[in-house]
């Protein structure tokens, strides 16, 4: 018997309509002001992500939420991933240290069920479906907007468990100004960034960059195969920046371009040499943004993505009749076009209509997985393309809100899909909201699932059908002055589950290739809220149940938590900010080994002091107590490290 039954679902939002009614007979519903005023932390976050359009996040329907700059400053040298896991429902995963591939997970899907965004572009490779986090460093952002739950009736593919949108440091509509950051901390590591930004006379600009290094730790432990005893270092490098004009009150022209890499150690195993990855990420956008009127607002839209992974093996120079040998890399090539148009139909009726086109094609070198000398092709098929159209209504009657999506993607492989999505919400009083909402969503396999060439190892298969998934879900939010409450309960149903398992059953040499093998669910409850103890205190944290299960087997899916706790304690002391934070994960089953990775917990301490005006004092110490736990079988995590940075902004 699994953890959560669908009747408890259906008891749940039998007791929120019951709610509904008591509410409209007894409650004087909110008006459109007192609707965005109840929730004041909030009033000025403005959010684009969960409806495509800029809207107040206290407004939103669904679980959603924002990291800030002032969150993501309280870790001057952490990774993305780090800051994705502070929030309630996103756990993540990484191979040996920050310079290792890491991913996350959202609602306990997979990482490559969830879409990441870098100002709207995806990212996620079109080889393996991830995103490549290691190459965004924390100085590059301005912000990150989580949205939770299937998003492919707004986003398209691969959002099945989510949607992360990465907002860099970009236009501000402000007079100059500029930072700039230096910091030091365990394994010879070092940060330093700068960046600044400003508008004057309808020109808005930004410009950052940053470099950091460290002599790293060994990624894989001595029980891996590819152990390696070295210390596996690592050096990365930013820039971006942004220029817009209004050449006319309403008419903007903006451009943008991002710019990222991170050279990695690795270990290939014996003999050992000094393996390295190297990552790079480009993003570069021309944006068009007009308002035809006072009902109509245009946005036109050409983004080009490029993320190339390669790497070198000091040891390739051995085999020289086939230089490709240790020198592999994977490109994935994606233009985007969009044309938006937004519809003000009043002022709390909007409608968004618009067209996406996806062109993704991939350049790689395969192994066939030979020893000594093995071969190397590309992809069978190394492009595609998806048309889609979309539609979005947000409306809202005194203390009712609905938001609703419907989106066709015409997939050159695949041909047609259409997702929609449904919620509704309701002020029960001026501090509680509760929500319903249902959705569906569907992944395509990636070039790596469909081409991989036959291996000793491994096979792709061209006959993969795209994952679907069928959401629901329902929440209750509680909002004051002082405190935030929020319960979301959600069960997400994925049908033609993309799983790796032998071609031969039963061969134990047999190679192992991807498969649709029907039906994985998900059910889930998180628990998160936040309370202001007096001016100077705040505690906040997460509680998360999650119960995975392949149905065909009625097994646990791997690499997932069935219980997460994240607790924190905000406090200032006279001028100085101190921040505790505690993590607590249950066991997980094993991918490879099938076997259990045990629970673990740590402690995070955060802190800044104030040198100046305009400089200040930021400490980071994690695991304090030098923890030893697992994420993946065979590579290590970080033991107890400290990172000291002085901030200067102007």
């Amino acid at each position: 018997m699994h953890s959560f039954s669908i009747r408890r679902y259906v008891a749940l939002g039998a007791c929120v309509c019951s709610l509904s009614a008591l509410a409209q007979n007894s409650t004087t519903p909110p008006s459109s002001t007192t609707s965005t005023s109840i929730l004041t932390p909030q009033l000025a976050t403005i959010v684009v992500t969960p409806g495509r359009s800029a809207e107040p996040l206290a407004d939103t329907l669904g679980d959603n939420s924002v990291i800030g700059r002032d969150e993501l400053d309280l870790l001057p040298n952490g990774t993305l991933t780090d800051a994705l896991m502070r929030e309630h429902g996103v756990e993540g995963l990484n191979y040996g240290g920050p310079q290792g591939a890491s991913s996350v997970n959202i609602r306990g899907t997979n990482s490559n069920q969830s879409l990441i965004l870098i100002d709207g572009l995806r990212v996620n490779s079109a080889t393996n479906g991830n995103a490549p986090l290691g190459a965004i460093p924390l100085n590059s952002i301005e912000r990150v907007e989580i949205v939770r739950g299937t998003s492919s009736s707004l986003y398209g593919a691969d959002a099945i468990g989510g949607v992360v949108n990465i907002i860099t440091r970009g236009e501000q509509d402000r007079p100059f100004s500029a930072y700039a950051n230096a910091g030091i901390g365990s394994y010879a590591s070092t940060q330093y960034d700068a960046g600044f930004s400003g508008a004057s006379d309808g020109w808005v600009y930004s410009l950052f960059g940053g470099y950091g290094q460290s002599g790293g730790t060994n990624a894989t432990k001595a029980t891996n195969y590819y152990y390696n005893p070295d210390k596996d270092s690592y050096y990365r490098s930013n820039v971006g920046g942004t220029l817009g004009y209004t050449w006319k009150p309403g008419q903007t022209l903006t451009v943008q371009s991002y710019q990222s890499s991170v050279n990695s150690g690795y270990d290939a195993g014996a003999p050992y040499f000094n393996d390295r990855g190297i990552q790079t990420l480009s993003t570069n956008m021309l944006t068009s943004k007009n308002v035809m009127s006072a009902l109509w607002t245009s946005t036109l839209r050409a983004g080009f993505t490029t993320e190339r992974y390669q790497t070198n093996n000091a040891g390739s120079d051995l085999v020289p009749s086939n230089p490709a040998d240790g020198k592999q890399h994977f490109d994935t090539r994606q233009n985007q076009y969009l044309w938006q148009n937004d519809l003000k139909l009043s002022t709390t009726q909007t409608v968004s209509l618009g067209y996406e086109r996806l062109e993704q094609s991939v350049d790689g070198t395969l192994s066939n997985g030979d020893y000594p000398q093995a071969s190397f092709v590309n992809y069978q098929q190394t492009a595609r393309y998806t048309n889609s159209l979309f539609g979005i209504y947000r409306g809202t009657w005194g203390a009712q809100s609905v938001q609703a999506s419907v989106r066709n993607d015409n997939n050159s492989q695949y041909g047609n899909f259409v997702t929609g999505s449904l919620v509704y919400g309701l002020w029960l009083a001026p501090q509680w909201r509760a929500t319903v909402g249902a959705n569906t969503g569907f992944r395509a396999p990636n070039f790596n699932e469909l081409y991989w060439p036959v291996t000793p190892f491994y096979a792709g298969n061209p006959l993969l059908q795209p994952e679907k998934s069928r959401n629901i879900e329902l929440g209750l939010k509680y909002s004051t002055d002082q405190t935030q409450l929020s319960l979301v309960a959600y069960r997400n149903e994925i049908t033609n589950l993309i799983v790796n398992q032998p071609v031969l059953p039963g061969d134990i040499y047999s190679p192992y290739a991807p498969i649709n093998v029907g039906q994985a669910l998900i059910q889930g409850v998180s628990l998160f809220g936040s309370h202001r103890l007096s001016a100077s205190t705040q505690v906040r944290g997460s509680l998360n149940w999650l119960d995975p299960r392949n149905v065909e087997t009625g097994a646990l899916l791997p690499q997932r938590a069935q219980q997460v706790a994240k607790l924190a304690l905000d406090q200032t002391i006279a001028n100085a900010r101190l921040t505790a934070e505690w993590y607590a994960s249950s066991e997980r089953k094993d991918t490879m080994s099938g076997g259990t990775l045990g629970g673990y917990s740590l402690l995070n301490l955060m802190g800044s002091y104030p040198l100046s005006s305009s400089a200040d004092l930021q400490v980071s110490w994690n695991n304090v107590f030098g923890k030893q736990y697992t994420l993946i079988q065979g590579y290590s995590t970080l033991g107890s490290n400290v990172f000291v940075n002085v901030a200067w902004r102007m």
